[in-house]
């Protein structure tokens, strides 16, 4: 009777936790776990969250922390509870600015002027309660002479030879349709063409047409000249006839006269 009550308390607690759990869950925390950054610029470590439970400027707390190469201990950067506290002292004075916005689930820093020393693991704590659990994001900072090709830097290449690509394409396709239209226009203008230089104006002619033309108008002006003079000679010659009729007629009728 006794082992069963203690088998049945240890039921309703396993039971109590349980839903104790469910109801708080973890927050998950968001970064980029490698980066590199040029010797003396600055850099924004991007911290991303989200939460099962509202979000409150008032009760979320941020905490960044520091820990170098050589494994040594972890430092506070950072704090954050409704306005940010950096460090007053240390390597990072006047390094640390606080770039993010709980209300935006982001909870980002920058560090400005990185110098080598600055080369570790920069971890990311995000509480917001009763979300109080959960595991830290990290990343770890190589600071560098030059700038290696990235990963963004190397999807931004890509992402722009798919640009030009595809911008090239675009250009090869408006200029074969309109390739295509200009043969298609040309080879309607073609019959339309024929049809013109086929037909020809009866009143127009060519230059050696009309050198021709002009040539046949002056031979007809001859022939015609001449037609007109041949009516004359023959009036003429009948005048002639005439005349000499009119002599005979006179020497008969002179001989009439001396026979009387």
């Amino acid at each position: 009777m006794h082992g069963t009550w203690l088998q049945t308390v240890s039921l309703l607690g396993a039971l109590g936790v349980l839903l104790v759990l469910s109801e708080v869950s973890g927050v998950e925390i968001y970064t980029t776990e490698h980066m590199e950054v040029a010797n003396g610029t600055d850099v924004r470590l991007k911290c991303t969250f989200s939460s099962t439970h509202t979000i409150s400027p008032k009760t979320v707390t941020v905490s960044w922390n520091f820990r170098s190469l050589d494994q040594g201990r972890e430092e506070s950067l950072l704090h954050y509870q409704e306005v940010a506290y950096p460090p007053t002292s240390g390597p990072f004075k006047d390094r640390v600015v606080w770039s993010g916005d709980v209300s935006n689930r982001d909870a980002s820093i920058t560090l400005q002027g990185v110098v080598p020393t600055f080369n570790g693991t920069y971890s990311c704590q995000v509480r917001n309660p009763p979300d109080v659990h959960g595991q830290n994001g990290e990343i770890v900072l190589k600071v560098v002479n030059k700038v290696s090709l990235s990963e963004m830097a190397l999807l931004a290449a890509i992402a722009g030879g798919v640009c030009a690509v595809i911008l090239l394409l675009v250009v090869v396709y408006v200029l074969v349709r309109r390739r295509r239209r200009w043969h298609e226009d040309g080879d309607m203008e073609l019959p339309e063409r024929r049809k013109e230089k086929e037909w020809k104006d009866p009143t127009v002619c060519s230059p050696e047409e009309a050198i021709h033309l002009t040539m046949v108008e002056k031979v007809l002006e001859v022939e015609s000249s001449d037609d007109a003079s041949e009516p004359s000679s023959g009036d003429d010659d009948e005048e002639e006839e005439e005349e000499e009729d009119d002599d005979d007629d006179d020497d008969d009728g002179g001989g009439g006269d001396d026979d009387d």
